[in-house]
């Protein structure tokens, strides 16, 4: 079977200098209605008769043309002005399913194998998946991705980090659909607080983003993005029980609500147990219970204009310490408890202008309290951002071009601890150029200018280049950037401000990134083979030796490793095989890791999935029992059954049981100079866990 596309060229008025192009789509079955067509960066949607057009002004002209179940074509065309030529594109039918994902986080909104610059992503199937194994947050899914690790921050209250590549939690600047909608750090206790229930799709940009992104996005860019409503109503809720006493309760509900509106809704309880695993009168697993609501308000009205709105509230009480009776070395009680309570807003309105140019508008709100307990001390917060951007883009023959404007305030009140406050202001610009050099290569030129109150004015270019021949593609980038720091730490999160010392002023952190990748794609077997170094100067370091102490190191901190990623996909069987190899300046980098995880997958009747995960050597600070890790191996097994509009699902988290707590206390022998009781988490503390539930649609 074969698609024709025929182009006909008229001629537009003398006042714009612009051509009529007039796209028809068709098949040996006839016209191909509702196909998508792209003209330099302008998307169009053929009618019934398979027909569009556009107006473009004389010069190259890239052609795109898609439709489910035919391999996606691209031509490049020139047209000059009263030279009218038609041209045939012949698409074939696909020969097995093929996702081709469209990228939001690196702005240009092209598809992911055309992107110079490297992401993963996590698509949806994978995140089903993931639902069932962690209902109530993001944290495992993320620390199945390649690249990506989640460190446990916080023992006392279980908070955690995600790490790319080695780096610390903190350069990881996180957003929702765009939208920094967490805060300007997302915060170890943060991620415990997304539910994945309403996600599509997640994507990762690793080495520095800040060209992008600005301050915070050092380490890298997590974008999660929503699910979009469908033309049919779906609900689906989730309940969920787990033997270290989780439980999860998730509704999730999508409408149309009138022409070109859609709603979803997602609200959940969660709640977890005080659970003392290893018997030492210490909780093991903090107890909380939390309430989440997200509503989403989309439009779109098929001609280039968009609208989507999004709010959220979400309230948790956590506590964690001694459980009932038992004392901590001194012989007194110790509890520690976080109260959060959170409220945000964004919106991202897009439109296209004058037949030529993308226009994107967004903003977002965000209003955090939180009120922690240490023992007798008590440390009060407020935490208020703000965010606007404005940008532009279009495409011009090979050159797709974004330009734009942001500003952003970040907020620090803390009430107790009232020398830590802060309010920082940073209007930006951007620019970005992705440039199609050949039909095998392309690059990508951006560089961002911030210009931020407290810290002075900041320059991160960066540059990435995409080779592709064949099976075989490669990606080189490399690019400045930096960070702000703020009293704000995962250290400081753990053990609160009372006890911090800032003798001097901070200076920002700067970093230069680069990365080399090599992929392969033979059949369903996937390949790739990344270099990565990043050198960080004047890197912040909290000394928690003698003192508790925050400052500034005259040494650069260096970060750089490689990674193996192999996958195979060939329906209902897929594997994903993952080795990083770190060498790190940041103490908990493991040196070496290794996850295997295999999937088998039927829509009508279940999956089940099998996975390893061996974490090595890491190197530890402040540990009064050794200075360096015992490398650790975890095995899990998740069965899904689905029964009709029922899923039932069954999961078990490391079989063998490994803790922490078999091979040292968690408690040290005396209170540390931060205030802390415990060590850091550097295995897991709940050992086997085994969690099931069901999911039924409505």
């Amino acid at each position: 079977m074969g698609v024709c596309v025929c182009v006909a060229l008229v001629f537009a008025s003398a006042l714009t200098q612009n051509v009529r192009l007039h796209i028809e789509v068709r098949s040996d079955a006839g016209a191909v209605a509702d196909a998508t067509v792209v003209a330099n960066g302008t998307t169009r949607r053929t009618d019934s008769m398979g027909r569009t057009a556009f107006d473009v002004p004389p010069g190259p002209v890239q052609i795109v043309v898609a439709k489910e179940g035919f391999e996606p074509e691209t031509v490049s065309i020139d047209i000059r002005t009263g030279e009218p030529r038609a041209i045939s594109i012949a698409l074939r039918p696909q020969s097995r399913i093929e996702e081709h994902v469209t990228v939001a986080a690196t702005r240009t909104d092209k598809r992911i194998e055309d992107q110079p610059m490297r992401v993963e992503i996590l698509d949806a199937d994978e995140i089903e998946e993931k639902v069932m194994m962690t209902p109530g947050d993001i944290v495992m899914m993320l620390n199945e991705m390649g690249g990506l690790r989640v460190q446990a921050t916080s023992p006392s209250l279980g908070a955690a980090s995600v790490r790319i590549q080695g780096m610390r939690g903190r350069y990881t600047r996180f957003l929702s659909d765009g939208l920094p909608l967490f805060g300007e750090q997302a915060g170890s206790f943060g991620l415990l607080q997304i539910p994945p229930a309403d996600l599509a799709q997640v994507e990762v940009v690793k080495g520095v983003a800040s060209s992008l992104y600005g301050a915070g996005a050092m380490g890298g860019v997590v974008n999660l993005v929503s699910k979009r409503p469908r033309k049919e109503v779906e609900r689906e809720a989730l309940v969920n029980r787990s033997t270290r006493g989780a439980t999860d309760g998730v509704l999730w509900y999508s409408t149309p609500v009138a022409a070109n509106w859609g709603l979803t809704l997602l609200a959940g309880g969660h709640g977890q147990q005080r659970t003392d695993v290893d018997g030492d009168g210490w909780a093991d697993l903090a107890a909380y219970a939390r309430g989440v609501v997200r509503p989403r308000l989309f439009w779109d009205n098929h001609a280039g204009a968009t609208f989507f709105a999004t709010a959220g509230v979400t309230a948790e009480n956590r506590n964690g310490g001694t459980m009932n009776g038992a004392v901590v070395p001194d012989g007194l009680p110790y509890r520690e408890e976080l109260d959060t309570r959170r409220v945000d807003g964004g919106a991202v309105w897009q439109t296209l202008a004058a037949q030529k140019f993308v226009v994107s508008v967004r903003g977002s709100l965000a209003h955090q309290t939180q009120d922690h307990t240490f023992g007798d001390v008590r440390e009060r917060d407020a935490h208020d951002t703000s965010f606007g951007e404005a940008t532009i883009r279009r495409a011009i023959g090979a050159h797709t071009w974004v330009a734009g404007i942001a500003i952003e305030r970040d907020g620090y009140r803390p009430r107790d601890a009232p020398q830590f406050r802060y309010t920082f202001t940073v209007p930006g610009v951007f620019g970005q150029d992705d440039l199609r050099l050949t039909s095998w290569a392309a690059l990508s030129v951006g560089a961002r200018v911030d210009a931020h109150s407290e810290f002075g004015s900041f320059v991160s270019p960066r540059v990435s280049a995409l080779l592709q021949r064949g099976g075989w593609s490669s990606r080189v980038s490399i690019g400045r950037g930096f960070f702000t720091p703020t009293p704000v730490t995962e250290e400081t999160e753990a053990a609160g401000l009372s006890r911090l010392i800032i003798p001097v002023p901070l200076r920002a952190e700067r970093s230069v990134s680069s990365s080399v990748d090599v992929t392969r794609s033979a059949g369903p077997l996937t390949t790739t083979v990344t270099l990565f170094r990043s050198r960080i100067t004047d890197p912040v370091d909290v000394d928690r030796t003698s003192a508790f102490v925050m400052r500034n190191l005259t040494d650069a901190a260096i970060n750089d490793g490689v990674e193996l990623l192999a996958t195979w996909r060939q329906p209902p069987l897929s594997a994903t095989a993952n080795y990083a190899f770190v060498d790190s300046d940041f103490a908990l980098t493991p040196r070496h890791s290794v996850s295997l995880v295999g999937t088998w997958a039927r829509t009508e009747s279940g999956r089940i999935g099998l996975e390893c995960y061996y974490t090595g050597v890491q190197r530890l600070d402040a540990n009064p029992y050794r200075n360096e890790s015992r490398p650790y191996i975890v095995f899990g097994a998740l069965v899904e059954r689905r029964v009709g509009r029922y899923r039932l699902f069954l999961n078990a988290e490391n079989l063998a049981n490994v803790r922490q707590a078999q091979r040292d206390p968690l408690l040290r022998p005396a209170r540390g100079v931060d205030g802390r009781w415990t060590v850091d988490g550097w295995a897991p503390l709940d050992g086997r866990n085994v969690n099931g539930g069901v999911r039924v649609r409505f």
